[in-house]
């Protein structure tokens, strides 16, 4: 049989090309039509190792795709919302999860797949609402998928004249692991174990791989798809590598024991193809879930071994702090509003030492260019818009109930104190983007201009320290040395932009480093003003 190896190849490529991008368009559709809440979702319902394990298989469902819940889940655990624990039981659900899309390629639907792509056409480009767009975009993703599959499958046809192909399936019929190594290696490059399982469901509904061959597979297509929260935990917390180690582990020992049982297992499943009469890709389909679900259970007693092993494996203290609100007690609202008022407050003092930490990232960013502190500026960055969130909720129930007049000047204060700190949080992060501006586009900072915006930093945290330090503990004499240092941040500015100008007119300096230099003095300004009005909050009480 002759061969043409170029249009093989290029109808795979293409095909898998397509298939990727159904896959993810139809994800990125479901995820715009959940809105905001998935985060929410894994953020609410993982309060323990079962529920996580659902939120984890709801998630996935949704995003199509368990790399981006693990990713998720490693970013949530990263910023200090979900604790390992947690995160462990969804990274188990994911793994569930992402087993949905090779039972919908079980629904052979491939000579519907254009008519399907229509539908979803027409929904994207004659509708104006919304809603539908993202239904459109889901139902177009839907059809690209099987049209990509259907190119993969007519790519792999001509595989049967090549002795080479039939070699190696005989191979990984009779040593396992090389199946296992060529799954975690297909998986590793594609990265979407989706596309992996879907290219082995049209192997197999071919005869071009037998089912002793394409187990070992796909149990390697498992282990390759936990590269991507590796990758993603590169950098990241100690807790955010442990559970990227976690996943690993987890399809590690999967594997390892259902390649011990394969003498079972693969008999097992030509025994429920035909007990059921499952086509071929449904075969492969129910073989991917049994192994994923009973891995599943198999781990799911033992989570707490898996956490102090990895603790083990990657030893040291995680300093992230538990950026859920720690002081917002419901129960205060209605029986003493003076005690909420306080919860409250302390809270916001939480958030402030929060932007605390973000400036002293931000400058730690321009200082050094390491990604690592523009990573942690922006998860501190989502950790103050969270809490304002929550705290801005607390107050507005706490403003409903009975408050004094003293009481209810307080409640004003701690609405705008909220403000300021929350803007404090968007000034930081513009800096930080205007940081890897400079690193983009190769700006180079002179050393004097290094210098005036390091100068100005330190006045800025300090004019932050004591607005914070006046705020609780009511000090009016620390809050007028604020205002003081606001007025000196105020000449500062004035005088740095002279000087800058001087630079400019000396050839010292380029326009770009001058757009970076003043915009990054411009909200270090800003900054100042707002620091300024927390600590204004407490001469206005007196």
């Amino acid at each position: 049989m002759d061969v043409n190896i170029q249009q093989m190849i290029f109808q795979f490529i293409g095909g898998l090309g397509i298939f990727l991008f159904g896959i993810k368009y139809m994800g990125d559709g479901l995820q715009k039509s959940a809105g905001d809440q998935l985060r929410d979702l894994l953020d609410r319902f993982t309060s323990n190792p079962f529920m996580g394990v659902l939120t984890g298989i709801v998630v996935t469902i949704l995003i199509q795709s368990s790399s981006g819940t693990t990713v998720l889940t490693v970013g949530l655990v990263n910023a200090g919302f979900m604790t390992l624990r947690q995160a462990i039981g969804v990274i188990m659900g994911a793994n569930i999860g992402t087993t949905v899309t090779a039972f919908i390629i079980g629904f052979d639907v491939e000579a519907y797949a254009l008519p399907i792509m229509f539908v979803g056409t027409l929904l994207l480009f004659f509708f104006k609402k919304e809603r539908i767009n993202y239904i459109g975009q889901v139902i177009f993703g839907f059809g690209a998928l099987f049209l990509g599959l259907s190119l993969m499958g007519d790519g792999l046809k001509p595989l049967r004249g090549l002795q080479a192909f039939h070699d190696l399936t005989v191979s990984m019929s009779e040593m396992p692991l090389l199946g296992v190594f060529i799954g975690t290696l297909f998986t590793v490059v594609v990265q979407s174990s989706s596309a992996t399982i879907g290219i082995l469901q049209e192997l197999f509904s071919q005869d071009l791989i037998d089912l002793n061959a394409a187990l070992p597979v796909l149990f390697g297509d498992n282990i390759g798809t936990t590269i991507t929260a590796v990758l993603a935990a590169i950098g990241a917390s100690i807790a955010a590598r442990r559970a990227a180690l976690t996943h690993v582990i987890f399809n590690l020992i999967g594997t390892t024991i259902f390649l011990i049982f394969l003498w079972a297992y693969g008999p097992f499943i030509g025994w429920l193809q035909e007990a059921w009469q499952l086509n071929d890709k449904s075969t492969i389909a129910f073989a991917h879930g049994i192994f994923n679900t009973t891995n599943t259970l198999m781990h799911l007693p033992f989570i707490g071994v898996l956490a102090y092993l990895v603790t083990k494996f990657i030893p040291g203290d995680d300093k992230i702090i538990d950026y859920k609100p720690k002081h917002l007690d419901p129960i205060f609202l209605e029986q003493s509003p003076t005690l909420a008022l306080s919860q409250a407050k302390l809270e916001i003092l939480r958030m402030g030492d929060i932007s605390k930490q973000q400036i002293n990232e931000a400058m730690s960013y321009l200082n050094t260019k390491q990604k690592v502190h523009s990573d942690t500026a922006y998860q501190l960055e989502d950790a103050i818009n969270t809490l304002d969130k929550k705290i801005t909720d607390y107050l507005v129930r706490l403003a409903s109930t009975s408050l004094s007049n003293v009481e209810s000047t307080e409640h004003a204060h701690l609405v705008d104190s909220v403000r300021d700190i929350e803007r404090i949080g968007d000034h930081v992060e513009n800096i930080v983007e205007l940081v890897e501006y400079q690193l983009a586009n190769k700006v180079k900072l002179t050393e004097s201009a290094m210098k005036d915006l390091n100068d100005m930093f330190t006045m800025t945290k300090e004019a932050i320290d004591k607005g914070f330090k006046a705020f609780d503990t009511n000090d009016s004499q620390l809050a007028s040395e604020v205002i003081k240092l606001e007025e000196s941040i105020d000449h500062m500015e004035r005088s740095l932009r002279k000087k800058h100008i001087l630079r400019l007119n000396k050839g010292e300096c380029s326009g770009s480093a001058g757009i970076v230099f003043v915009d990054i003095i411009s909200n270090l300004e800003r900054i100042g003003d707002h620091a300024m009005n927390v600590a204004q909050a407490v001469i206005g009480k007196e």
